[in-house]
């Protein structure tokens, strides 16, 4: 078996085992944030990661009020020129810990006095070591070069700590529906495989999400560009109408992520949008009924709530690029040119 296909269908089990086994240091972590009372929190990652950090941002605004920026590693490394972090919470995200220029961020952010997270999957990395505190992702090893795992590990642990904040215990109650509610879209994406032919083709294409969406539409969009080299773009959906809908024209693939939730008016009204300028739009949606005309769904759970669906929105995501590797003859495992471990300074 693929270690790509493997490792998508382990997502479920490493969710369930930070439920069950590993949910202790949330709490540890979530009492020094409340004792610290941060102004804000600034969060770097890199890649994937920061598609993780995207739905951190808006998952600390939308649960707790926090202001959650995104930092710029290159003014700690490059630049010389760290920015002031004294007050902050300030989070590193990373699966291998091994971001040095995310790593800087934390040590000078450590330095002047700031609360410091980093979120890893190797407690002896040199983030996690770094960092004042550390929450392991206990993902396992990750053999594809693609993430997976890790990613849905990352929100995860972020979706945890976010809701041990909270002040009320209903997010942490929710939590527990997410392992089914994953296993529940991994069984619906197995259609996928029979329609990917479709798009063997295809050398461009927009993703599109917003709100918490938006990390997902950029996720897609990096999963399809690392594993079938086609020149994607993850767009928010506000974004995209400023000017790159232009792009949209007969036969042009769209990708929308479209769960049910506050924003699914915008992302309906964008669908006819593209549908009046004869782009083909796929959709990931709990709502297939309401994008009449779509060339393809991928249907998620019914009950969903809208701040946990980047968990399970993601997952027919990464088997569509998954199958647009394989009718196209690449390795999903072995992206050409790509290692599993990036470091950037």
């Amino acid at each position: 078996m693929l270690h790509l296909l493997r490792e998508i269908h382990e997502q479920p089990q490493v969710v369930d085992g930070l439920l069950s086994h590993y949910a202790a240091p949330v709490d540890e972590i979530a009492a020094a944030i409340e004792r610290y009372k941060p102004a804000f929190a600034c969060i770097a990652a890199r890649g994937t990661s920061d598609n993780a950090a995207r739905y951190a941002q808006y998952l600390f605004g939308y649960m707790t009020g926090l202001p959650a920026m995104l930092a710029l590693p290159s003014l700690h490394t490059l630049y010389e020129r760290p920015l002031n972090l004294a007050g902050a919470l300030v989070i590193g995200i990373s699966q291998s810990g091994q971001a040095e220029d995310v790593r800087r961020v934390l040590e000078d952010a450590r330095s002047q006095g700031a609360l410091t997270l980093a979120i890893t999957n190797y407690p002896d990395s040199p983030m996690a070591t770094t960092a004042q505190y550390h929450l392991e992702l206990h993902a396992g090893d990750e053999r594809s070069i693609a993430a997976t795992k890790t990613y849905t590990a990352q929100l995860f642990r972020i979706a945890q700590l976010v809701s041990a904040l909270a002040p009320s215990s209903a997010p942490r109650s929710a939590l527990k529906r997410v392992p089914d509610l994953m296993r529940d879209s991994l069984e619906r994406s197995v259609t996928i495989e029979g329609w990917a032919q479709r798009y063997r083709y295809a050398d461009r294409m927009a993703v599109i999400g917003r709100g918490f969406n938006y990390a997902t539409a950029a996720e897609v969009s990096l999963k399809v560009k690392e594993l079938a080299y086609i020149a994607s773009e993850g767009w928010s959906e506000a974004d995209f109408r400023h000017g790159p809908i232009a792009m949209v024209r007969g036969g042009y693939p769209v990708l929308l992520v479209a769960p049910d939730g506050d924003l699914l008016d915008n992302m309906q009204d964008l669908f006819e949008k593209v549908r009046q300028r004869d782009g083909e739009c796929l959709v990931i949606t709990n709502r297939q009924e309401i994008f009449e005309g779509a060339q393809q769904f991928m249907t998620l759970p019914g009950d969903l709530p809208e701040w946990l669906s980047p968990l399970v929105a993601i997952l027919p995501g990464q088997v569509f690029a998954m199958h647009q590797a394989l009718i196209r003859g690449y390795s999903p495992d072995a992206p050409i040119g790509l290692t599993k471990v990036t470091v950037t300074e």
